[in-house]
């Protein structure tokens, strides 16, 4: 525990107890600025400051339940602890009724100040941690640059997203092939408080039934023929962090009756131990395929898709949101073209039709693939272009739908590069802003998908 990235702030008047108090924080590992007074205390003390405070209830000039107070409106959560004197105990108990972390009487040993201290930081430390990812949240463009698109069903998913990251429960992500579901499962780790430890991903699918339980749960030396040093399990791998299982539904029925039991005990054992490991990880599992439904065939655990079914997050198809095409194919074309030192190729309207028309049975993953041979000029006819003689009979799309698609692009660029900031993209465009907000309800746009 880093305890050094929480600072103690003390104040004692006593220069025996604040002396002593101030030596045995430091040995304990803390940081400790001491005082005399709350005066010179309150001055350092502001929001989310990396800082838990000790101090005296009985104080020359401003008292210590002052200094609560003070506290209190700057930072509500900032944990204080009260030091109090034999007889008070009633007024300390007040105190914690007005928000203090919690009280010490005195006389205290060492051993107790550091330990309500150690608790007072890891309270702070997580809660500067959670202010810290919200607050990337909320002034970042991580998720919307993740998850691209404006259609309902994706801002809906990336509300989810954020809602859930963080709580402790498994998830199951169900999409079809191609729609991005490690891109959700990646999300939800790395907008969660695990994000600084491992994501471990296994495809169910991929790995040979043989060898799937080594890879699963480890090994030790001598555990089979060929185990020749141990090997640590990308469960006990990914302990702390996230454990992503895509194709779930490919799970051999002996390797799921091994998974529920790690997910109803938290704890592991290598092949050839018989020594629990505890783990603390977070299971997102993902399936193209109705759980449910592989259930009354037989062919998927009850048990384990009841324990994984708390949590569920549905990624629509491209073809049921292609008003993102357009977006998404820029999107690709412009890594593509990062990626492989070209230019990036414009897009004729006819072209942009065919990709509409397409059904896109790959999904976003045949998007980018279409716009990676686009950009190569390798891509030939686009999916959903005819070709031969069907190509004459196709109508090519009105002038009008043409212009409404470009204009659409334009004060949606605008809005994207001005943030969201409607004056901004008005000044962009030279339009009056009551002209920008009849285009914007015209096209369906809202600024705020742009922030």
């Amino acid at each position: 525990m880093d305890v050094n990235a929480i600072e103690v702030i003390l104040v004692e008047d006593d220069p025996a107890v604040r002396e002593g108090s101030a030596q045995a924080l430091d040995l304990a590992g803390f940081t400790v600025r001491a005082f005399d007074s709350a005066e010179p205390a309150r001055e350092l003390l502001a929001s989310q400051s990396r800082a838990v405070l000790v101090s005296d209830v009985r104080l020359p000039g401003m008292s210590g339940l002052e200094l609560l107070a003070a506290v209190r409106a700057v930072d509500p959560d900032l944990p204080v602890i009260l030091v109090t004197g034999h007889g008070d105990i009633a007024m300390a108990v007040q105190a914690m009724h007005d928000g203090a972390y919690d009280f010490i009487e005195k006389p205290y040993s060492s051993v107790q100040l550091a330990d309500v201290v150690r608790r007072a930081a890891d309270k702070r430390r997580l809660q500067l941690e959670v202010h810290e990812l919200r607050q990337r949240l909320a002034h970042s463009q991580g998720i919307d640059a993740a998850l691209l698109g404006n259609a309902p069903a994706m801002r809906e998913l990336r509300r989810l997203i954020l809602e859930v990251a963080s709580q402790p429960a498994d998830v199951l992500v169900y999409g079809e092939t191609g729609t991005g579901k490690e891109l959700v499962a990646r999300c939800l780790h790395e907008f969660s408080e695990r994000a600084r430890h491992q994501y471990v991903a296994i495809n169910c699918g991929a790995i040979p039934e043989t060898i799937f339980e080594s890879e699963l749960f480890g090994h030790e030396a001598g555990a089979f023929t060929g185990a020749g040093k141990r090997q640590v399990g990308k469960i006990e791998h990914a302990s702390g962090g996230t454990l992503f299982l895509d194709e779930i539904e490919s799970l051999p029925l002996a390797m799921q009756v091994k998974l529920l039991r790690v997910l109803q005990e938290r704890h592991v054992e290598r092949l050839g131990s018989v020594q629990p490991l505890p783990v603390d990880v977070r299971v997102i599992a993902a399936s193209k395929d109705d759980l449910q439904e592989l259930v009354k065939a037989g062919q998927f655990r009850a048990d384990l898709y009841y324990r994984l079914n708390l949590i569920v997050l549905h990624i629509p198809p491209l073809r049921e949101r292609r008003d993102d095409i357009p977006l998404l194919f820029e999107h690709f074309m412009l890594d593509a073209a990062r990626r492989y030192r070209r230019d990036v190729p414009s897009v004729p309207a006819a072209h942009m039709q065919a990709l509409l028309r397409h059904d896109w049975p790959g999904n976003v993953r045949e998007l980018r693939n279409a716009a990676d041979r686009y950009v190569l000029g390798l891509g030939g006819a686009l999916p959903g272009m005819a070709t031969g003689p069907a190509a004459a009979e196709t109508p090519a799309a009105s002038l009008a739908d043409q212009v409404g698609a470009f204009e659409r692009a334009l004060i949606e660029q605008a809005l994207r590069s001005a943030g969201g900031n409607v004056g901004s993209a008005c000044t962009a465009l030279t339009l009056p802003k009551q002209t920008m907000y009849h285009k914007m309800q015209k096209y369906g746009l809202v600024a705020d998908d742009y922030r």
